[in-house]
């Protein structure tokens, strides 16, 4: 079968005064995301999508929250990476949709910038990739402003 579809999904607890990483960009904001790399959650779920859609397991597998070379890295490597991966199987990225989940900071202003970001870092055009932000109207963690979530949709094809 030449088209092959994988479904991301993360979630990273807030912490006030770390850096806020999205999309491959950092977002003025009092709180960051927690996690044993940048936390970049949309990074963290186009990995997810792309190696799912692979059939390659997750991204905690390859880059476990264990290994001390993970800790803090850029999760635009992660991303780097996850690519070689799914090309080495002979596939390309067809298309992304990824929705974030987050109550504050509102992203719209900044979806142009991590659109471009994460062309160049995966090598499609920015039409490929498609990037959507929604709140959870006040209710959950999201709601509370205690974290983020994201989900992604990924198609890749054998060309």
């Amino acid at each position: 079968m030449p088209f092959r579809v994988g479904l991301g999904y993360d979630v990273h607890q807030f912490e006030e005064g770390r850096p806020f990483w999205l999309g491959g960009i950092l977002i003025p904001h009092t709180h960051g995301a927690k996690g044993h790399s940048d936390a970049d959650v949309v990074c963290h779920v186009l990995c997810d999508a792309l190696l799912g859609a692979a059939n390659m397991r997750n991204i905690g597998y390859h880059f476990s929250d264990k290994d001390p070379q993970w800790k803090g890295v850029d999760s635009k490597l992660l991303l780097t990476k996850v690519l070689e991966m799914i090309r080495d199987k002979g596939y390309e990225v067809g298309n992304v949709d990824v929705t974030v989940v987050l109550q504050q900071p509102k992203l719209n202003p900044h979806i142009p910038a991590m659109k471009a970001c994460l062309a160049g870092v995966m090598g499609v055009d920015e039409e490929a990739i498609s990037i959507k932000a929604t709140t959870s109207e006040h209710l959950g963690f999201v709601g509370r402003e205690e974290g983020i979530a994201a989900h992604c949709v990924a198609l890749i094809y054998r060309p």
